[in-house]
């Protein structure tokens, strides 16, 4: 009766009905406890099951029976490396390894367990002598192979492959593995070929799939990607690294919903998965998400928290949300564990940057450089703080050698351009202005059927499309090159901002006020705004400079100097631009402005709209700012009431912003607050501009002074009243 039972559940056993099976096993111990094949395969069952403790008892309790079997050593080994007590299996397998010295299997199964302890020269020894024993087992070929390949011998790893497919043909593993190794020998085509051998001896074999989408993934080949991870998920829908790599696919497809759905299918099969939470995080970084993605990369770090990567990302966001000082601990994080992290020293520079702090930013592009000498960015960037420190020959030469290295990298031409124009070599910094519209985030790049104007073509009788770019204090400085093509014979038509369309109605020389988007617009040139400088081949003595440009509506102008009144000396001010990385140095508190009010007769007017306005309602005690009232403005043209406004004040004092190109336009006394170095357009060491002939430029003794700069600007005032 026990041999019958013994029978039946070792059936049940073969065909996986492993529940069933126990439950019979478990009969015949109830009967017969000292039954050792039945311990020894409730051992089996249990370990299959995943009951790694019950299968310990079963094959302890089969060991204290008989102690001299090999095969029950080698079991319990089993499931002590399943449990991670490496070296207790390994005892286990020598163990059994003495009792039956010619086992090539206890050879290989010992093999495995020193390959996942990182002892691979051991390791191969192993697989070595399993081969010797049995030289027609294809697995100890194809483990060595692992063995090999984990070593970085990939000649000899593709060898044993190759041995293991050649007595096994069949043998999809061993096809998939040597793909593995000529991938990582940069062999890919090669590597394509044994992925798809091996698709091909096993169709339903997910881990070829998977293979074969990580290495399209790696050659950008991203439809093929895409196709062969949803292949995998079809055969093995709980691979999380399979949605992981699709996650990775559609982000660099820019796909960023589809890849954060991805990562989410990845984490919910492996809620530890840190690399997935990370990835994560840089795909809702992009879709503008950014507390959720700090959130995801917070998520990887608890998971890891020797993730230097995913410190790195969540660094990268905190950038993204305007929180530098975080940013700068999220990248110390990074470095501490990943102290040769190029990337990492190049965007704690870009932070220390937003900081102010140019002296440590260029010692950390010089770490990073360090680290990876022919690194472009780093180069590139490093000159923006050395021009902030005004070694402008230091900054054009870092910008030079990141074009020496790349001589399509757009953002080093750029940033030489703004150099070239800030110390007065426009013949140089308009040409290389050009390279605008080729940067990571391009201006001034529209593209039409009709050619570009810039310059050499003759202009009489011919229409022109000028179409405005960059921000609103752009367009109304440059728009005084609409009178310079009118004076060519052209036929202007004008597409400035929209909000800046009605302000634009009076401009010198313009046909036409139009819609940028108009298809129905005929031409016969175009030229981005910012392009006419160079077209005209301007110099500092050519910059068209009338004294007015600009027109104001004169009833508008009357109804606010009815308001306003004729008594005291009005100075219309401005203190902020929009809170970005341009207006970086140049704002400065409203309460700058103090010791101006307490000046006799003197009238502060707010010209300031948006950010910064808050402010007003914190002031001095002593100190009063008259507001326009919430009408200001207010409608979805910009600028009307401002310069009306401007048109009936005594002075305009004003922070770099848009407002300071207003002023200049309309010809209207303008002192302009700059800091130490401003933006290229000002130049340096002059206290008028080429641009404007009605602005006075007050400038920065020293980074960041700007007590300095308006204890100039009331001393020039009292010496006027």
């Amino acid at each position: 009766m026990t041999q019958q039972k013994l029978e039946m559940a070792f059936a049940l056993h073969q065909q996986g009905r492993l529940d069933e099976a126990r439950r019979l096993y478990e009969a015949i111990i109830d009967t017969d406890p000292g039954h050792f094949d039945v311990l020894h395969l409730l051992g089996l069952v249990s370990h299959q099951m995943g009951a790694l403790q019950q299968a310990e008892r079963f094959y302890l309790t089969a060991i204290e029976i008989k102690s001299d079997f090999a095969q029950v050593y080698t079991s319990y080994a089993r499931v002590l490396h399943d449990l991670k007590r490496y070296e207790e299996a390994l005892a286990c397998h020598d163990l059994a390894i003495r009792l039956n010295p010619m086992d090539a299997d206890a050879f290989t199964e010992r093999g495995v367990l020193l390959k996942d302890m990182m002892r691979l020269e051991e390791a191969l020894v192993s697989y070595e002598k399993s081969i010797l024993i049995a030289p027609d087992g294809p697995l100890a070929y194809n483990n060595c192979g692992g063995a090999f390949q984990d070593l970085g011998r990939y000649d000899e790893a593709i060898a044993r492959y190759d041995e293991a497919a050649a007595l096994d043909p069949d043998y999809a593993v061993a096809h998939s593995n040597r793909g593995v190794a000529l991938r990582r020998m940069k062999r890919p085509d090669e590597a394509i070929l044994s992925y798809e051998r091996a698709i091909c001896v096993q169709p339903d074999f997910a881990d070829a799939y998977l293979n074969l989408a990580n290495l399209s993934l790696e050659m950008k080949t991203f439809e093929e990607a895409i196709t062969s991870y949803e292949k995998c998920i079809f055969l093995k829908p709980d691979l999380p690294d399979a949605f992981g790599g699709l996650g990775n696919t559609f982000q660099a497809l820019k796909k960023f919903e589809e890849a954060v759905t991805s990562y989410d299918d990845a984490i919910a099969l492996r809620p530890d998965y840190a690399e997935a939470y990370s990835n994560r995080g840089e795909s809702l970084k992009a879709l503008g998400r950014l507390e959720n993605a700090i959130a995801s990369h917070g998520r990887a770090i608890i998971i890891r928290p020797d993730y230097a990567e995913a410190h790195y990302n969540g660094g990268n966001a905190l950038m993204a949300m305007n929180h530098p000082d975080a940013a700068v601990d999220s990248y110390d994080l990074a470095l501490s564990l990943k102290p040769d992290y190029p990337e990492a020293y190049n965007n704690r520079a870009i932070a220390l940057v937003d900081l102010m702090r140019m002296d440590e930013a260029v010692a950390n592009y010089d770490q990073a450089l360090h680290l990876k000498p022919h690194y472009v960015e780093a180069h590139s960037n490093r000159g923006i703080p050395l021009a902030a420190l005004k070694r402008f020959e230091a900054a054009i030469a870092s910008y030079d050698k990141a074009i020496s290295f790349d001589a399509e990298y757009a953002d080093a031409y750029w940033n030489k351009s703004a150099a070239c124009l800030l110390v007065g070599d426009f013949h140089s910094g308009w040409a290389l202005y050009e390279w605008r519209k080729k940067k990571k985030l391009p201006q001034g790049d529209r593209l039409f059927s009709k050619p570009c104007w810039l310059g050499r073509e003759p202009l009489s009788g011919k229409s022109i499309f000028v179409h405005a770019e960059q921000g609103l204090g752009d367009v109304i400085q440059f728009s005084r090159y609409i009178a310079c093509l009118n004076e060519r014979s052209a036929k202007v038509f004008f597409a400035p901002r929209a909000n800046l369309k009605a302000l634009m109605q009076g401009l010198d020389g313009v046909h036409e006020i139009v819609d940028e988007h108009d298809d129905a617009l005929e031409f016969d040139y175009h030229i981005p705004l910012l392009s006419l400088p160079l077209a005209f081949q301007t110099d500092l003595s050519t910059i068209p400079a009338k004294t007015s440009y600009l027109g104001v509506a004169e009833d508008r102008v009357a109804l606010w100097r009815q308001q306003l009144g004729d008594h005291g000396f009005k100075i219309g001010i401005c203190w902020q631009g929009s809170k970005n990385k341009i207006d970086a140095g140049r704002s400065f508190p409203v309460s700058q402005f103090h010791a101006l009010s307490q000046t006799p007769h003197v009238r502060l007017i707010s010209l300031h709209k948006g950010e910064g306005e808050p402010q007003l309602a914190d002031l001095p005690p002593d100190m009063r700012v008259e507001s326009l009232g919430d009408d200001f403005d207010a409608g979805a043209d910009a600028f009307l009431d401002t310069a009306a406004v401007m048109k009936c004040c005594d002075l305009v004092i004003t922070s770099d912003t848009s407002i300071a190109h207003l002023a200049g336009a309309l010809g209207v006394k303008t002192w302009l607050a700059l800091q130490y170095v401003p933006d290229w357009r000002w130049l340096l060491d002059r206290d008028d501009s080429p641009w404007y002939p009605t602005m006075r430029l007050f400038r920065q003794k020293t980074p960041g002074d700007w007590d300095g700069v308006f204890a100039q600007i009331v001393k020039s005032l009292r010496a006027e009243l």
